[in-house]
């Protein structure tokens, strides 16, 4: 079975672990088709260098990176008519322009074709966008959702009502647990010493992402415990002011957008990692794939109830109601307090991405769903 797929996220060198893990099948011939660069929140992220194994890359040109809604590969449908792919993988929104555009051009190449979502909020969308969400309900041949609230999305909107429009629950992505593992000992940080904690964010810095609810609660937090923000946004200014209003300078470092190979070594150096956030009208959290991805390096993780938040984390972890700054700091001084506590929930956090939320077990259960697809009528 020949899939194209196509991602953008793929920029990301680490995801394309997936890929290499999905090519491991005999029966799959796998092309990754890949932009040169995606732009998130303003903030560039070109094509990161990752060799491929057993699979093909392909760079795909890109019009309007970074939006989401209009963004647009030119020449696929002559790729895809070179390429002759049995199943054309959409990584990509049934509501977006690009979504429209690559199931047209599967079509038109006689493959079939599926799409992901992490749509978890039941909206309607304004025409163009309804009517390209209309047509891929009605073209795709099964789709996959990154989490159960999406899937739930989908059959209140009638894809997956009928027998051949099946629909997987399966992340984006998962994580390798060789490459994401705890630090070898000793490790300092995490031998314990009561009332000492580095508390790490990595992720886009937006309102809704809530980090501002943890500038908040650390000022009721020892002078011991620390805080490393790890990323990019247009939040960063106003952060930045609120952490020399709050007198927090001397315990609160920002470090930009680290490429995926350096993220394993700052799971290693803190303690705990925290996902504040705050839903939205029209947002809340999908999945907070860095929660998993912390687990993995033995972090304590601390998240918001938005979303997907509690879903992820489990019993392996801290959740509290969002926007409640006085529980997020509870939690973040038991943590600094109770050095056990500590080392039962890394253990923990760490037992439950081998459980299931592994890049193997993602790339696997992508497989079972092509090739469904493919021997359905």
């Amino acid at each position: 079975m020949r899939v194209a797929m196509l991602s953008k996220a793929l920029v990301v060198g680490a995801y394309r672990r997936k890929c290499a893990l999905i090519a491991a099948h005999d029966d799959i011939d796998l092309i990754a088709l890949v932009p040169p660069l995606w732009r998130d929140d303003g903030v560039g992220r070109h094509l990161e260098p990752v060799e491929p194994d057993g699979y093909r890359l392909e760079v795909v040109p890109i019009r309007r990176p970074g939006d989401f809604h209009l963004h647009f590969y030119p020449d696929l449908t002559a790729r895809l008519r070179r390429l002759r792919p049995d199943l054309v993988y959409l990584d990509e929104e049934p509501y977006n322009l690009a979504t429209f555009l690559g199931l047209r051009a599967a079509a038109r190449v006689g493959a079939k074709s599926m799409f992901f979502t992490w749509q978890n909020l039941n909206r309607r969308y304004p025409l163009p966008f309804r009517a390209f969400e209309r047509y891929a309900y009605r073209t795709a041949a099964g789709a996959v959702a990154g989490s159960s609230t999406a899937a739930s999305v989908l059959r209140a909107k009638g894809f997956g009502s009928a027998a051949d429009k099946p629909i997987w629950t399966i992340p984006q992505f998962g994580v390798d647990a060789e490459t994401y593992c705890p630090p070898a000992p000793p490790h300092p940080p995490r031998d314990g010493i009561a009332g000492r904690l580095h508390i790490g964010y990595a992720g886009r810095l937006v309102p809704a992402k809530g980090v501002a609810d943890v500038l908040d609660a650390m000022q009721a937090l020892p002078e011991a415990v620390t805080l490393e923000i790890v990323g990019s946004g247009p939040d960063l200014a106003r952060l930045t002011q609120a952490v020399h209003a709050h007198a927090l300078a001397h315990r609160v470092t920002f470090t930009p957008w680290l490429a995926s190979a350096a993220m394993p070594a700052f799971y290693r150096r803190i303690d705990v990692l925290v996902l504040p956030s705050r839903s939205t009208p029209t947002w809340i959290e999908q999945f907070g794939r860095v929660l998993t991805e912390a687990m993995a390096c033995g972090a304590v993780v601390v998240g918001s109830d938005s979303g997907e938040i509690p879903h992820v984390i489990g019993h392996a972890g801290i959740v509290f109601p969002e926007g409640d700054v006085a529980a997020l700091s509870a939690a973040l001084r038991r943590l600094a307090d109770d050095v056990g506590a500590r080392r039962t929930l890394a253990a923990a956090g760490r037992q439950r991405v081998l459980d299931r939320f592994t890049m193997r077990a993602v790339a696997d259960a992508t497989v079972a769903a092509w090739r469904a697809v493919m021997a359905s009528a």
